[in-house]
Formats: structure tokens, sequence, C-alpha cells
């Protein structure tokens, strides 16, 4: 069985549904969620769970080996990205290679980058008249939001969308397609 790491900076509702749909099967288990703000959502998600967490700051992740000793310590096969918004050291990024994945709440190349997460993504999208968005999910190299897609999946702006309203249905996607690629993505492992 792999074992998973989740980095996540916020509510963590993706990470609980990965957490979720590990714990049914036996390719893989979320074994560890690393965060890099202890007040975060995904805190207390963790603990519902009985998942281990371990808390960081963004000095300590860019110039220590905490988080990669971590990784070593908990036996970490496979990373994911779920809300996180900070850049992975390239210490981390060749230690792990194609095995760090990251989901983005637009149809990559269109509205990535700095300062495009969350909401900020949908009323760009909103703002720019585009008639579809969706989400990506790729690996994750050195660049926000530049690495190789793997999957991407659209759903229709519709007239009078507002940021939220947009939001709930791209979350509807990344709930139904996240997990599953994951597990696809794992099953390729070595």
């Amino acid at each position: 069985m792999r074992n998973i790491a989740i980095f996540a900076s916020g509510t963590g509702t993706n990470a609980e549904r990965i957490i979720s749909y590990f714990q049914a099967g036996n390719t893989a288990r979320v074994r560890l969620i690393l965060c890099n703000k202890s007040t975060a959502g995904v805190v207390e998600r963790a603990k519902k769970y009985g998942i281990e967490c371990q808390i960081f700051s963004p000095a300590e992740l860019k110039e220590t080996s905490l988080v990669l000793d971590w990784l070593e310590e908990y036996e970490i096969d496979y990373i994911v990205l779920a809300g996180f918004l900070l850049l992975l050291p390239s210490v981390i990024i060749d230690r792990y290679g194609d095995r760090i994945v990251n989901i983005h709440p637009s149809l990559l190349p269109k509205f990535g980058g700095k300062g495009m997460y969350g909401e900020r993504v949908h009323a760009a999208v909103i703002e720019a008249g585009e008639s579809r968005s969706g989400i990506t999910i790729h690996h994750v190299n050195g660049q926000l939001d530049e690495g190789a897609v793997i999957f991407q999946a659209e759903v229709p702006v519709l007239p009078g969308d507002t940021p939220e309203t947009l939001a709930a249905r791209i979350h509807e996607l990344e709930y139904t397609h996240y997990p599953r690629i994951i597990e696809q993505e794992i099953l390729k492992i070595q």
C-alpha cells in the first residue's frame, strides 16, 4: 500500500474527500497532512480522521530539511497538493519527481500562476467572458501551475454566474475527479 502526504493551506474539503476515498480501498492511504497554517480547517479535518498533521512555516519549508525529513519519516510515496499556496522547494520536487500532483480551478494554461487561486480565479474567468471553466490536475514542477497536464474537466460558465456559483460547480468537479485521478497515477508507480 502506498503512502500519501497532502499539502494544504485552507479548509481541507478536497483533502477530506481524498482521505475518505482512499479509506475505502487498498491502493493507498493518506498518512500525513502538511500545512503551513495552524488555524487552517484542514488541521481539524486531519484530527477527525486520525491522520497525523505537521505544521511548518514558509521559512522551514524553503530553508530547512524539516518537511523532507517528515516525508521520509512517514515513508511517503506520493504527494498531493490540495489548496496549497506555496511553491515546493526543488529538493522535494527533485526527490519525488512526477509523484507530485496539484489541482487548479481553471482550464490551464488560462488563469494560472501567481495570485490565481480560489475565487480570484473564478472572478477572472467571468470577467474575461469565458464560456467554459473547469479543473486541471497536473504534475508539479518548479513553476506555478506549469507542470504537465494529467486531466481536465469542464463546466459551462452560465449567464449571471458569480464567483461563488461558478466555484460550487468547480468544487463538484474537484470532488468527483481528483481522488480517482490520484489513484490512477499511483497505480503507475513501479
